[in-house]
């Protein structure tokens, strides 16, 4: 009798994935290893849900992977993540605004789905997670060579995975995170680093004079109360022609 567990196995190894692990390690954030395992071997039913993500990966219905509708192999309509890590797109996490002298309580508790969009795969990190801040305000309206505007989009990648490549170094571009009451209020915005012997300076580019640099003397913290990290570094920026 064909079951779920063996539509879904088919399915998986169609993709091109030998075993469960390797359909884990090539989808980290979307597959859980013992929960494909569970699902395969028919320990855990599959939810609708997870058919509907197996399918998306794999390239399948998740009707068929459920109850056998339609033909096996039939694809799922929409272009799937894995045909699209093939030719090079990823999936990069929108982050949030960055936006200087604005601090916004964190909510703790905010369990929403992240929006992800398809981005071309960082050749230059492709390991490293890609995210995406919206920028708003004038802080670095007047960086050299190419300024930042309101609305630009920020293509960067997370500093947490790529600190052990890259040394922070003068003129890199990236989004500070500040925090204070605890860690219940947070900035983030955008600046260019300024790296001395004693300090780190971390300058807005503006022709608006409110804008002042984060100055943080080495191994303290910038203020009482207030912790100051780099938390990405910016990449790419993009922006939509407006009219279409």
């Amino acid at each position: 009798m064909d079951l779920p567990k063996d539509r879904l196995k088919r399915a998986r190894a169609a993709a091109g994935f030998e075993t469960p692990t390797d359909a884990a390690n090539a989808f980290p954030r979307e597959i859980n290893k013992n929960t494909l395992i569970s699902n395969e071997n028919g320990n855990r039913p599959i939810s609708r849900k997870a058919a509907e993500k197996y399918g998306e990966l794999f390239g399948v219905k998740a009707g068929w992977i459920l109850f056998g509708d339609g033909q096996e192999g039939e694809t799922a309509p929409a272009v799937t993540e894995l045909t699209l890590s093939r030719i090079g797109m990823v999936a990069g996490r929108v982050a949030g605004v960055v936006e200087a002298g604005t601090f916004r309580e964190v909510d703790e508790f905010d369990q929403s789905d992240p929006v992800e969009i398809m981005l071309p795969r960082d050749e230059k990190f492709p390991n490293a997670r890609q995210l995406v801040f919206d920028c708003s305000g004038d802080s670095m309206n007047d960086l050299r060579p190419r300024p930042i505007f309101p609305g630009d989009r920020l293509v960067c990648i997370s500093y947490e995975d790529v600190e052990h490549l890259v040394e922070l170094r003068s003129g890199m571009v990236a989004i500070v995170e500040r925090t204070r009451d605890g860690g219940h209020f947070r900035e983030w915005s955008v600046k260019q680093l300024e790296l001395f012997g004693d300090r780190a300076e971390f300058h807005p580019r503006s022709t608006n004079p409110k804008h002042k640099p984060i100055i943080v003397p080495r191994d303290h913290e910038a203020d009482d109360g207030v912790t100051v990290q780099v938390i990405a570094l910016v990449r790419r920026v993009v922006n939509e022609m407006p009219g279409i």
